[in-house]
């Protein structure tokens, strides 16, 4: 099963360091039974660019997760030389066969209980500088999003108009490198 896991820049250093990662909570998004069922029409490419943007959307919580144990707001120093985190979604699109349904969570969500390999990821697919800056909007009202404030939900919207970047496995080292 194609799943699309949420991560941040720091985790993808990780997986190139370790050739693997273990998703926070074990969370991932997949096309499901369940999203199929929600969805009256789509193919299955239209429902893989749901469940990847759900993943996008974790990929958000674990980078406002970042930010807060780094104390920092924005990417760049901290202003004692320590690099904060990088403001980009960033998901992996991984082949796995472990992946167990979790429609009492959502309709997208699956659980995985062992490690991502590097061998099993099919794809990294992370937003492009242009999106920093929205980003950085939308974090400290995320959980506003949420809870339906409308200008949070118009910051999220303004982050989900970039669309991420396709990066095969082998580029990823030359890749975080860059950033």
């Amino acid at each position: 099963m194609r799943i699309y896991v949420p991560v941040t820049v720091r985790m993808l250093q990780q997986l190139v360091a370790d050739e693997q990662l273990f998703p926070v909570g074990g969370t991932a998004f997949a096309v499901t039974p369940a999203l199929r069922e929600a969805y009256a029409s789509g193919d299955e490419e239209e429902l893989a660019e749901v469940a990847m943007r759900d993943a996008g959307r974790g990929s958000l919580r674990l980078l406002a997760a970042e930010i807060d144990g780094a104390g920092t707001e924005r990417a760049g120093t901290d202003g004692a030389g320590t690099e904060g985190p990088i403001l980009r979604r960033a998901v992996l699109a991984v082949d796995a066969d472990d992946a167990v349904l979790r429609p009492d969570l959502d309709d997208a969500v699956v659980k995985v209980s062992g490690p991502v390999r590097l061998a099993d990821v099919a794809s990294a697919h992370i937003d492009l500088a242009g999106a920093e800056e929205s980003i950085a909007r939308l974090l400290p009202v995320i959980d506003q999003a949420d809870l339906g404030d409308e200008d949070a939900e118009l910051a999220l919207g303004d982050v989900e108009d970039h669309d991420l970047a396709w990066y095969a496995t082998q580029e990823l080292h030359f890749l975080l490198e860059l950033l």
